[in-house]
């Protein structure tokens, strides 16, 4: 079974910066795609950003040109460097890779969440 384990988050200043660490463990064979998504309170859960192993990336509008997502296939490990952070940019945050692990059997995996607080 593959595990996801996220680091990182916190309370930061409107203005400011984190980046968010995510790694995998298991018997990976190969992952497709990693990705990170925020929950609000009262909100649903959105995307905020992926990658896919071709290195192609998407992210959500309120996110464009302050947030940057990488990812490193051979240490299974994703990060999320978020800048000019805002406070409605406060959330949980959880990891989420898919991919094919022994046995070729395909895994879609979450993390357990690490919450950002934006606030002055």
């Amino acid at each position: 079974q593959v595990q996801l384990v996220e680091s990182g988050g916190g309370l930061v200043q409107p203005g400011g910066s984190l980046r968010l660490s995510c790694a995998a463990s298991g018997s990976i064979l190969r992952i497709y795609a990693m990705a990170w998504y925020r929950q609000a309170p009262g909100k649903q859960r959105e995307l905020v950003a992926r990658i896919v192993n071709t290195g192609y990336t998407n992210y959500a509008d309120s996110v464009k040109g302050r947030f940057t997502i990488y990812g490193d296939n051979a240490k299974n490990t994703t990060n999320l460097q978020m800048n000019n952070l805002k406070p409605e940019d406060t959330a949980v945050y959880y990891c989420n890779m898919d991919g094919v692990e022994l046995g070729l059997k395909t895994f879609g995996s979450w993390g357990q969440g690490t919450q950002v607080t934006v606030s002055s």
